[in-house]
């Protein structure tokens, strides 16, 4: 399997990428700096990333534990027919959900889920239930939650080097 971008990607434009998913606040002066552009040339290069849509957006990343929100869990939903969660529900209904994607499988639905505490997944899964069947798994520890794109390959190179390590914390 090759992996194709609608715009190909040079080495600069990896830099940059690694650079902002680093730290998305660097001015284009800095940016410029760490990857060896002038400023103006590396704010071409970043709206030709934008326009092309691979860099698709930029944020703030908020530590739910921080804000009262210490129980993170997943949750699998098989919704009913007529009572899709994505037809019948909306986002607004359900602010402790931070992440839900669209599945095949058995499981029609994955939500990645913040609360307060036990009672409150309790309470959610509750208000989930009239969708469907759930599994809801609550996560134990965090070993590896931003990942930072790196897929440059080598000129010629049909595979990009991969690290297989991981390191528990």
């Amino acid at each position: 399997m090759t992996l194709r971008s609608e715009r190909p990607l040079d080495s600069t434009d990896w830099k940059i990428l690694r650079e902002l998913q680093r730290d998305a606040r660097l001015s284009f002066n800095e940016l410029g700096r760490r990857v060896g552009l002038s400023s103006p040339s590396t704010a071409e290069r970043v709206r030709k990333l934008e326009e092309a849509g691979i860099l698709s957006s930029y944020g703030a990343g908020v530590e739910p534990t921080k804000v009262g929100l210490p129980v993170l869990a997943f949750i699998q939903l098989r919704c009913v027919p007529g009572m899709c969660l994505f037809k019948t529900g909306s986002a607004e209904q359900f602010p402790e959900v931070l992440e839900m994607y669209k599945l095949s499988g058995s499981h029609c639905a994955l939500l990645k889920v913040a609360v307060s505490s036990m009672q409150h997944l309790e309470a959610l899964n509750e208000r989930l239930g009239r969708h469907g069947e759930q599994i809801t798994n609550i996560v134990t520890s965090s070993v590896l939650t931003h990942r930072i794109i790196d897929w440059e390959q080598p000129e010629g190179d049909v595979h990009p080097s991969i690290n297989h390590g991981w390191k528990v914390q």
